[in-house]
């Protein structure tokens, strides 16, 4: 048995071409996807960290939406319907 390994960042189309060295014989194989641990760097937010960036109050300005907390609940509804179906 052989094993190739690529480490690849997966593209918004969630494609991947993989080119395999001329050693590795035509015929079955397996490919095995493993989703990597996020990067050092890239952890998670914190209610912190979220209160301070530039995505709190963004809807603040929108005339369209009068009340913020129910316009939050009805995506959110909305959502749950989508990935029920």
């Amino acid at each position: 048995m052989k094993a190739v390994v690529y480490k690849v960042v997966i593209p918004a189309d969630r494609q991947l071409c993989i080119a395999v060295p001329k050693d590795i014989p035509p015929g079955p194989a397996e490919v095995v996807l493993i989703i990597a641990p996020q990067a050092p760097g890239e952890e998670d937010m914190t209610a912190g960290d979220l209160l301070r960036s530039p995505l709190c109050g963004i809807w603040k300005d929108r005339r369209d939406i009068s009340d913020s907390v129910e316009f939050a609940r009805s995506l959110r509804a909305k959502a749950e319907q989508r990935s029920r179906a």
